[in-house]
């Protein structure tokens, strides 16, 4: 079993049944999460006939199922619990991901990861009201953040306040190592702009 996953054993029972139900020779579960790190994180569990999984994906062989775990999913799968609760109706299964959305870092955590945490904890929720968000897309080797700015905030009229104030200042504040901020969107594409 990885560490970052608990299938209980009632959810095995409950999988197993499944996926016997599907009549598929050496059929799994596999275990991903779409958009891990954002606040619309989506944790799933999907059939993997053989072939299906990702050759990145980690394969976790229980008693009675095998499970394929994203590889991008998992530091986002850290403490998760995959659980099966019979009731009267059959039942539910449940899966609880409390890093799902964002990543457990500390100070000893990588640069980038401190970076994205930040950016997805603190700044981007600010930026959705206005259909924006922030993504790092390189740490260069001085240790600048580069940052590309999509939806509203592309080609918005404030992004210069915006980055310059705010952005870069909680930044830096929080993370003294990081010597600059750097802006790799092209923002003389307005199409998606918030302020004109």
């Amino acid at each position: 079993m990885s560490e970052t996953i608990q299938i209980t054993d009632s959810a095995q029972d409950y999988l197993a049944e499944l996926l016997e139900k599907q009549n598929v020779e050496g059929i799994a579960v596999r275990i991903f999460i779409t958009q891990p790190g954002t606040p619309y994180a989506e944790t799933c569990l999907a059939y993997c006939r053989p072939g299906e999984e990702e050759p990145t994906d980690e394969r976790v062989e229980l008693e009675k199922i095998n499970v394929f775990l994203d590889k991008n999913s998992l530091p986002f799968l850290d403490e998760a619990v995959v659980d099966f609760n019979a009731d009267r109706m059959g039942g539910q299964l449940t899966i609880k991901a409390p890093n799902a959305k964002m990543p457990k870092v500390n100070a000893d955590s990588p640069l980038e990861d401190r970076v994205n945490y930040i950016l997805y904890s603190e700044i981007n929720p600010g930026l959705a009201a206005h259909g924006g968000e922030i993504k790092l897309t390189e740490l260069t080797e001085d240790k600048v953040a580069v940052l590309a700015f999509g939806g509203g905030c592309q080609g918005c009229a404030a992004v210069d306040l915006t980055l310059k104030e705010g952005v870069e200042k909680t930044l830096m504040e929080r993370i003294p190592e990081l010597t600059g901020i750097r802006d790799v969107t092209d923002h003389t594409d307005t199409t998606n702009a918030y302020y004109r």
